[in-house]
């Protein structure tokens, strides 16, 4: 079972208000995406820090539902 572009979006915006969401299906598969998430509750924390909290945000849905999950994350300019 694959999960939506729009899915995998709207609970990361529903978890991180106010960031800046870019899903990209790598694979077309529904299984193989790639996001970049900018947002300002990443300011100060490690790489690993800010995909975890991303992470958090698909409520355990990684490595089930969702196959794969390229993370980009930054803070806005």
């Amino acid at each position: 079972m694959a999960m939506e572009a729009a899915e995998i979006e709207r609970l990361i915006k529903e978890g991180l208000p106010g960031a800046s969401v870019e899903i990209r299906d790598l694979a077309g598969d529904g299984n193989h995406y790639a996001a970049t998430v900018i947002d300002e509750s990443f300011r100060g924390k490690s790489r690993v820090q800010q995909h975890q909290m991303v992470y958090a945000t698909l409520k355990g849905q990684m490595g089930g539902v969702l196959h794969a999950l390229a993370l980009q994350t930054n803070v806005p300019d």
